[in-house]
């Protein structure tokens, strides 16, 4: 029997992982999936499920949901993607990853099933989830679609609730390019009957969610319209004024579903405990006071409209350091043109085939007017950041999920 890292790089390597390799390794379509799923005898139909599919915002909002549904007294599943450390971050129950035996018995027990269908890491991994839901007994699952929503892996569910949390142009060689186009792809979480939370609309959205809406069925509920106080969480960043809506919208709507008892002492508490209770990292996360060190995985215009103009003002305050890098698949022009032009970078490129070279990033950073040197490693680069920062500075790490991946990692050897 392989070892669990044996296993893990079995998982990575054998199998087509979209964060390694980008589109070669997406497959639309839910055949490889449905199959996997009949073979484990269709083991998310055991438990209840909500479904979360968006452009940004999308792992905050699992999360915070999950924190809530536990601490109104369930048993929370909670399926997310990409891991930053350890590939276990992708499923937990009730905050705690599964174990590193479960990951060696899944594939070990069902290896000669699966090498035949090829699935990719993520449809492999979606099957992996929600089999050991079923096996931990859990009262629901918050489950985050992959890429898109209507050919996801996870598309399989029948949840009590979706949850789209917003639409701005990312992955536009596989979903569409333009934001009806992409928003059609997430629309397609939308099932009869169930209801569907709408974080955020645009003039280009709305109508292809209400259209939608209309031809599945399917009540739909704008989280632009909730009227009550939003409460302040954990999570910090401009953004999280906007996902916290949306997560209180949902709360809502559960509260109003059979098996959701869920009490304004458990939403507060859930709120104030997100990352303790669930795990989560990498959201505007501390990672030192002195200097003061913070990163975040957002890596596309939507995100980086809140993450620019924060980062502005600190520059505007105090000396700014920013390691920075990117995949190709990003807009990435677009981007550099929301950094802070007074900060001083360390450009940088993630261990992924998909990072654009630091030596690219930099050349596209100087036609913004962004001033910089290049570093081989994101270990490098942070090294060179904190060598040059004084205590009263902050340094930023991010533009991509992997680049602050490589750095937690470096952070905490962990595999």
């Amino acid at each position: 029997m392989l070892s669990y890292r044996e296993t893990c790089d079995y998982l990575f390597t054998k199998t087509p992982q979209f964060e390694k390799t980008g589109a070669s390794a997406y497959k639309p379509g839910l055949a490889t999936t449905e199959a996997l799923d009949e073979h484990l005898g269709h083991p998310h139909r055991q438990y209840r499920t909500i479904h979360v599919a968006g452009t940004n915002g999308k792992g905050s909002t699992c999360h915070t949901l999950a924190a809530i549904l536990q601490e109104a007294g369930m048993r929370v599943g909670l399926f997310t993607s990409p891991h930053l450390v350890n590939f276990r971050e992708r499923i937990k129950v009730n905050g705690e990853m599964c174990s590193e035996e479960y990951v060696v018995d899944f594939v070990e027990k069902h290896r000669c099933f699966f090498e035949p269908l090829q699935p990719s890491f993520f449809e492999l991994t979606t099957a992996m989830a929600l089999e050991y839901f079923a096996e931990k007994e859990v009262d629901v699952a918050v489950i985050e679609t992959g890429l898109g929503g209507r050919l996801d892996s996870t598309n399989i569910i029948r949840p009590d609730l979706c949850i789209i949390t917003n639409i701005s142009l990312d992955h536009t060689d596989l979903l569409g390019k333009t934001l009806a186009e992409i928003a059609s792809e997430k629309a397609g979480i939308m099932k009869p009957g169930v209801p569907c939370v709408v974080g955020e609309t645009l003039p280009e959205t709305l109508p292809v969610f209400e259209a939608t809406a209309r031809r599945v069925g399917c009540p739909l509920v704008k989280a632009e319209e909730y009227k009550d106080k939003v409460l302040q969480g954990e999570l910090l960043g401009d953004c999280q004024e906007k996902n916290m809506r949306t997560i209180l919208t949902a709360v809502e709507t559960l509260r109003t579903l059979p098996h959701y008892d869920i009490t304004p002492t458990a939403i507060e508490s859930g709120i104030a405990q997100v990352c303790e209770l669930t795990g989560l990292r990498g959201r505007w996360q501390t990672l030192a006071e002195t200097p003061l060190t913070l990163c975040d995985v957002g890596h596309n215009p939507g995100a980086w409209q809140y993450l620019g103009t924060r980062l502005k003002r600190i520059a505007a305050e105090r000396r700014l350091h920013i390691v920075f890098g990117m995949v190709s698949d990003k807009d990435i022009d677009t981007v550099l043109g929301m950094l802070p032009q007074t900060a001083e970078y360390y450009w940088t490129q993630a261990d992924s085939h998909r990072a654009i070279p630091a030596s690219e990033v930099c050349a596209k950073a100087l036609r913004h007017g962004l001033m910089g040197k290049t570093y081989a490693t994101v270990k490098e680069a942070y090294a060179a950041a904190r060598e040059a920062a004084a205590e009263e500075d902050c340094i930023f790490i991010g533009g991509s999920c992997y680049v602050v991946s490589d750095l937690l990692s470096s952070l905490q050897k962990t595999y």
